[in-house]
């Protein structure tokens, strides 16, 4: 193959490329007012689930997490990942709720994909909403 073929194969796969990059992001970015209005009532809808969870007795000793916690005080989320004293590692929120749920509560341990870790993760994130992400602070 010639020089000039090749050179203008590479152009238009170039050019294919570019353009099938700009169609995925743009077509991923377009929503609509609505679509945004009805992400951010679901969310919220997740946020009340959590927040009912988080103020009921979970655990078998009917202490609850707003107990220790109230609104979500004192939890930090957005320190996470970050080395926790009482597990002895690097650990995620997920960890942190299901150690609080396990100990102080005297409940059992969450799968992170169960709807209630979900929505304990969002109530207590939700409420410390507008602060710096400090991934490890103590």
């Amino acid at each position: 193959m010639s020089k000039r073929i090749m050179g203008v194969a590479l152009i238009t796969l170039m050019v294919a490329v570019a353009v099938m990059g700009y169609v995925s992001v743009t077509y991923a970015d377009k929503f609509t007012k609505e679509d945004q209005d009805r992400w951010q009532g679901e969310f919220m809808s997740v946020v009340k689930t959590g927040r009912e969870l988080f103020t009921s007795p979970i655990g078998t000793n009917q202490v609850s997490c707003a107990q220790c916690h109230p609104n979500a005080t004192n939890t930090h989320p957005e320190t996470y990942p970050k080395f926790q004293q009482q597990i002895g590692k690097v650990i995620g929120l997920r960890d942190m709720i299901n150690w609080c749920l396990q100990h102080p509560l005297e409940g059992k341990a969450l799968d992170v994909n169960d709807p209630k870790m979900v929505a304990l993760e969002a109530y207590i994130t939700y409420e410390r909403r507008g602060v710096a992400l400090e991934p490890g602070k103590h």
